[in-house]
């Protein structure tokens, strides 16, 4: 299936998702920046961390992902990925990056879905697919999008550019300061992140 065919179906996809009169502008397969990332959302309070593993922690922290030593963890994120997105607690790029997670994190493999309406961004996933599923499942699955979260259009701005040795990333600010980034392959195209952000932009 080519490139333009399976933007269709994404396109099909988001369109199941939008209430009646709303109109589809621009959509586009993504993944979500890495690196330094918003805060999550607020949870009930726990007893602060004290102290901090030092060298050896960041050293562990390279060695295996698996071992992690919180403040460690932040210092090789940024390191390696630099900055994916800010927030605070409950900002709005804190509750879609939670949203992001949990759906990432779950079973099968999905993909992320922006799109931009008449009226919203959209941020969703494909239905979860196994490793080795069928060019059919695959398929299907683009079509069968959840919404993970959506913003009123005229509420985020965006902006596509370097970071780094990325030249296709993503960059969307939302209005109370928090923002997140996405990006594509550097083998993809960036048109359609182009093309979401030329959407958001439009007035």
């Amino acid at each position: 299936m080519t490139a333009d065919e399976s933007q269709a179906r994404y396109v099909e996809g988001i369109t199941r998702l939008l209430a009646a009169g709303e109109q589809v502008r621009a959509v586009a397969q993504v993944r979500a920046g890495g690196g330094l990332t918003p805060a999550p959302p607020a949870q009930p309070s726990a007893p602060p961390a004290t102290g901090g593993p030092g060298f050896l922690g960041v050293l562990l922290n390279v060695l295996s992902p698996n071992i992690t030593f919180g403040r460690a963890d932040n210092a090789v994120d940024w390191l390696f990925f630099g900055v994916g997105g800010r927030g605070e607690p409950d900002s709005q790029a804190s509750v879609l990056h939670h949203a992001v997670t949990a759906a990432v994190k779950g079973p099968g493999l999905r993909t992320l879905v922006l799109g931009v309406t008449d009226q919203r961004l959209l941020l969703g996933a494909t239905a979860p697919v196994g490793l080795l599923s069928n060019s059919a499942a695959d398929e299907q699955a683009k079509a069968d999008i959840e919404l993970l979260g959506s913003v009123p259009r005229t509420a985020v701005t965006a902006r596509v550019g370097r970071y780094r040795l990325n030249w296709k990333r993503l960059r969307i600010d939302f209005v109370d300061g928090s923002w997140l980034s996405f990006h594509v392959p550097l083998a993809d195209s960036s048109r359609p992140l182009r093309e979401v952000a030329a959407a958001l932009s439009a007035r």
